[in-house]
This record gives structure tokens, C-alpha cells and sequence, in this order.
């Protein structure tokens, strides 16, 4: 298990672009399975929407994407990269997420060529699906 400070070892994002709270587990190159706790305080609550707060689903989407850049950059040949989106494929949402929600984020490295992978991604509150896609991401250089 990694908090966010073995997070932050991994992948280049900072508050407030951090959105994985915590690693449950992880196979450097295969799997993620991480957490966003979503506190009533997230700074998009206060825009989307007063009264109703809804994370977006970007966001949702951009959560499991650093669930999977956990994966791939936790690799031992991708410590000095970054993995960028290439592409989001069959993203389909289910479910709001509210403040006060545990997301629960997989993400699996199904495919992988070169510099260019696709990861499954799977979001869920309580067992209940959120979200779920394809991830195309490419690694660069993080310089």
C-alpha cells in the first residue's frame, strides 16, 4: 500500500491535480488498484454545480488515468518518463460521484507498443460501477 507520499515517487502530479489518495496495490507494468476520497472541499464543487456537486467526469476519467500511470511509470525502465493521454476509447459513465464518496480506480495494461499502451479502466463507488474505458497513453521524456 503507498500513500501519498510513495505517490508522489511515482508519478509528476501535485496538489491540486493529485487525484489518487492512496495505492492498494500495483504490478509495475500490469495493474493498479488505487483510491480518490472525494472531499467536500475539492475545488471543482464550487463550479460544478453549487447546490448539486458532481465530480466531473473528466476528472473521473483523468483519476483513473494516474491510477494507470502508477502502473506504467512504477516500472524500473519508465522512472524518468511521463505517460500523457493518447486517448480515451468505450468511456462510459453510470454513476454521480458526491463528496463524501471512496472511488475506487483499476486500471490494467492490456496492450503495450513501444511508447504507446492502452490500459482498462474501471471506476466504482461502493462496488457500484462509475465508469468504465479505454486509456491510450504515451510515455515521453519528463523533462
Amino acid at each position: 500500500m503507498l500513500d501519498k507520499e510513495g505517490i508522489k515517487k511515482i508519478i509528476p502530479q501535485r496538489e491540486p491535480f493529485l487525484m489518487v489518495d492512496e495505492v492498494e496495490s500495483f504490478n509495475p507494468g500490469e495493474f493498479a488498484i488505487c483510491y480518490k476520497n472525494v472531499d467536500e472541499n475539492e475545488y471543482y464543487f464550487k463550479g460544478h454545480f453549487p447546490g448539486n456537486p458532481i465530480m466531473p467526469g473528466v476528472l473521473i476519467t483523468e483519476s483513473l488515468a494516474q491510477a494507470g500511470a502508477i502502473a506504467i511509470l512504477s516500472l524500473e525502465e519508465n522512472k524518468s518518463k511521463n505517460a500523457l493521454f493518447a486517448g480515451i476509447d468505450k468511456m462510459k459513465f453510470k454513476r454521480m460521484v458526491k463528496p463524501g464518496d471512496r472511488l475506487k480506480l483499476e486500471v490494467r495494461i492490456i496492450k503495450q507498443k513501444g511508447p504507446i499502451g492502452i490500459g482498462e479502466a474501471i471506476a466504482s463507488v461502493d462496488g457500484e460501477l462509475v465508469a468504465k474505458g479505454e486509456l491510450t497513453f504515451a510515455l515521453v521524456d519528463n523533462k
